[in-house]
Formats: C-alpha cells, sequence, structure tokens
C-alpha cells in the first residue's frame, strides 16, 4: 500500500506512533478550556480551532457543534460514521498536499495537559486472557485452576466509573481489611500487595437499547476506539473481600487509561482471527460466534509494561520492561465481549468503558501483572539495579505501551499510560 504523507515531517518519521494513518482522538487543556484533538506527529490538532476558522465547514453542524465540546461523548455517541467523517476532514487538512498549512490549528503534544477524554457512565472490566486466569487460578486452586464456567462465559465485574484517571495521574495506595497470615481476625491497613494490570480498553460509541442485544455481527457499529487500560488492584485486600461476590474496594480506588483513544478504522489492518481453542474446548454458543469475527474479531496490539522506581529516578536510570503480550492472546473478542454484555438487554451508553482485563500471553515474558510474575509473592522480582519486588512500593512509577506495526503500513501508537504510587492516606 502506498503510506500517506502530512505536511508536518514529525508524521513521516517510521519511529513516530503518531502518522497520517492513526489519528487518535482526545481532549487537552488550552486556555484553560477543554479542547477536543488529534494526535499528529509531536503536534496536538485543535479541532476546536478547525472549527473556529472555517476548516471543518464541509461538516454538518451536529459535528462541528461536537468538535466544540468539552468531551468527546457527543462525537461518540453520533455513530462510527460521525466519528470517520471528523478523522477524514482532520485527514484532508494534514495531508502533504493540503493548502491548509495552518500552525493556528498546532499545539506541541511536549507540555501539553491531556484530560479524560471521554466521561465515562460505566465501567465494566473483564478477564478475557485465559493465560492470565490459568496462571492465577493455579495460584489458588493449583488441581483446578479453570473455573469450568471460563470457557463458555466470558466473565467480568462492574467496576467504578467515578474513579478513572487520566495517564499521569498520581495513585494513593490504598487501605482497606486483609487479613495477614499470623493473625486470626483481619486488620484495617494500608495493602502491602498493590499491582497493575496491563489492559486494553474499548469505549463505546453510539448507544444501545434497553432490552435489545447488540449482535456480535454488529458490535463493531458501537465500538468507538481503543486505549490503555491500568486496572491497579490491591490482592491482599482483594483475597480476603472476593468471596462469594467477587472483587470490591481492591479495585475500586484507581483505573488510568491512556489519553489517546485509536479508531477502529486506524485499527483495521491489524486485526487477525480470533485465539484458535485448543481440541477439545467447547465452541462459542450461537450469540457468541459469527464468521467476521473468528476470522477478524481478535486485533494484533503490542504491549509492554514498564517499571520505573523512585531510586532509578534518582539514579537517571531508565524504566526496566517487565513483560510485552499482544491483544491477539485474549480468549474472548472484543466483540464476544459487548455481545455478552448486551445479551441480557443492559444497555450501553455513549462513553461506556469496557477492559480486556489482564493481557498476558503463553510465554512467562508475556505476563501481565506482578501477581503473575512474583507468583503471588513467592518468587521476588529482582530488577536491573539489585532493588527487589514482590509487589509495587511506593513512589515506584507503572508505565503502560501499546502499538501496532506490520510491513507496508505505519506504526500506529496508543501512547502511554503512567502512574506513580504515593504513599497511603494517615
Amino acid at each position: 500500500m502506498t503510506v500517506q504523507r502530512s505536511w508536518i515531517a514529525e508524521a513521516n518519521d517510521p519511529a513516530t506512533g503518531f502518522p497520517l494513518a492513526n489519528l487518535p482522538f482526545g481532549v487537552f487543556l488550552r486556555a484553560h478550556d477543554r479542547h477536543l484533538g488529534i494526535a499528529i506527529g509531536d503536534s496536538i490538532l485543535d479541532l476546536r480551532a478547525c472549527v473556529d476558522l472555517g476548516y471543518f465547514d464541509q461538516l454538518p453542524q451536529r459535528l462541528r457543534d461536537a468538535c466544540w465540546q468539552p468531551t468527546l461523548n457527543n462525537l461518540m455517541s453520533q455513530g462510527r460514521a460521525a466519528s470517520r467523517a471528523v478523522r477524514e476532514a482532520a485527514m484532508q487538512i494534514l495531508a502533504e498536499n493540503s493548502a491548509a498549512r495552518d500552525n493556528r490549528l498546532l499545539i506541541p503534544q511536549a507540555g501539553a495537559s491531556m484530560l479524560l477524554p471521554v466521561e465515562v457512565p460505566d465501567y465494566t472490566d473483564f478477564y478475557a486472557s485465559i493465560h492470565h486466569a490459568t496462571r492465577v487460578g493455579r495460584l489458588f486452586r493449583p488441581d483446578n485452576p479453570l473455573l469450568p464456567n471460563y470457557k463458555y462465559v466470558p466473565i467480568g465485574y462492574h467496576g467504578r466509573a467515578s474513579s478513572i484517571v487520566v495517564s499521569g495521574t498520581p495513585i494513593r495506595r490504598p487501605s482497606g481489611q486483609l487479613k495477614l497470615p499470623d493473625v486470626p481476625a483481619p486488620v484495617f491497613a494500608p495493602t502491602r500487595s498493590l499491582d497493575y494490570e496491563l489492559e486494553a480498553g474499548f469505549l463505546i460509541g453510539q448507544g444501545s437499547t434497553h432490552g435489545e442485544p447488540v449482535p456480535i455481527d454488529q458490535a463493531d457499529d458501537h465500538i468507538f476506539g481503543f486505549c490503555l487500560v491500568n486496572d491497579w488492584s490491591a490482592r491482599d485486600i482483594q483475597s480476603w473481600e472476593y468471596q462469594p461476590l467477587g472483587p470490591f474496594l481492591a479495585k475500586s480506588f484507581a483505573t488510568t487509561i491512556s489519553p489517546w483513544i485509536v479508531t477502529l478504522d486506524a485499527l483495521e489492518p491489524f486485526r487477525v482471527p480470533g485465539l484458535e481453542r485448543p481440541a477439545g474446548d467447547p465452541g462459542p454458543l450461537p450469540y457468541l460466534a459469527g464468521e467476521a469475527d473468528r476470522t477478524r474479531g481478535a486485533f494484533d496490539i503490542q504491549m509492554e509494561v514498564y517499571l520505573h522506581t523512585l531510586q532509578m529516578r534518582a539514579a537517571n536510570k531508565p524504566p526496566v520492561r517487565l513483560s510485552h503480550s499482544s491483544l491477539r492472546h485474549l480468549y474472548w473478542t472484543p466483540a464476544q465481549m459487548l455481545a455478552h454484555h448486551t445479551s441480557n438487554g443492559c444497555p450501553m451508553r455513549p462513553g461506556d468503558l469496557l477492559a480486556s482485563g489482564t493481557v498476558s500471553g503463553p510465554e512467562d515474558s508475556s505476563r501481565g501483572c506482578l501477581l503473575e510474575i512474583t507468583e503471588r509473592g513467592a518468587k521476588p522480582l529482582t530488577l536491573p539495579d539489585g532493588e527487589v519486588r514482590t509487589f509495587l512500593e511506593d513512589g515506584d512509577e507503572v508505565i503502560l505501551r501499546a502499538w501496532c506495526e506490520k510491513p507496508g503500513h505505519p506504526r500506529i501508537s496508543f501512547g502511554e499510560c503512567r502512574g506513580a504510587i504515593l504513599p497511603a492516606s494517615s
């Protein structure tokens, strides 16, 4: 294919994650006000400025109005065709042969204050990696790591939308009830087992009607795009509270998302077949089965976790990579998660976040959280500078990164999703 070029030189650099083929959406602060933007090279295209200066005059008024809103929710609610029209209008402005070379439309990404791109009405976190589920299950149930429903049901739990924060927001170590092995009763104390989870999330664009399931072959019509997600977890609080109703305070204190949302249109070249199920595994029930989903329902999104400790930062040392995985390893595809979520008539709203759960692969190097890497603390991790970790310590910064690349296509980046740990409240 012919790679499209931009008049912004940095967007044509093969190392950039934000070429003309990407154009992810976000929200940034400009002149003390929230503006919608699109990442291009090392700059941000200001969509409000595009409207004000007449560069979006060809768009319908409802789309120009959406570009003036403080979040992406209005644009998302108008469906995939609406976001595609805005993205294509931006592409025309930014293309190499464009006459609209107006620097008033751009601000540098460096130093820009990025905000939550959407108002998230609801948040659901799935458990879609069979490699993660098997390893974690083996820690608690060595003889029976996977429960009987796992290969039939996309397992999920209802998260806390009010504690979703944008990348760069510090994370306060939570306190809660935890049961220490050497005492007969629980205590209330700061978690000793703070963990990260490497995840991807997809955001709902056009909502769905209460009482009406979203068929699996229509799921793409409702997905606006993807972002990175870190579902912070307090493992000791979780192990005490999770029976019989699952996670609660161990996960509701914070979830971090990346500031840029990569659209389905940008991800089309990186769609791949869903995970091939081993012989003997049951096939998905009919409402979770579709030919298009089977052949191209997964996404080959490369994902990494880095740790930057306080000691490393003080010594000006770079962060160390802890794992590398791919979203293609999930047992359940995004369309299956959405189809299952709505199968009972549960309505989706624009901006709803559905996350994958920890993305782990089959190799040891692809374990997506410290619970897996250290096997619940039994095998401490020694870092290159000699520091040792079983779980996160105060001052640790976790950095998630993700991208797509393949021959003939430019690299597509999701940017970063980062957060540093603050001490517990006194």
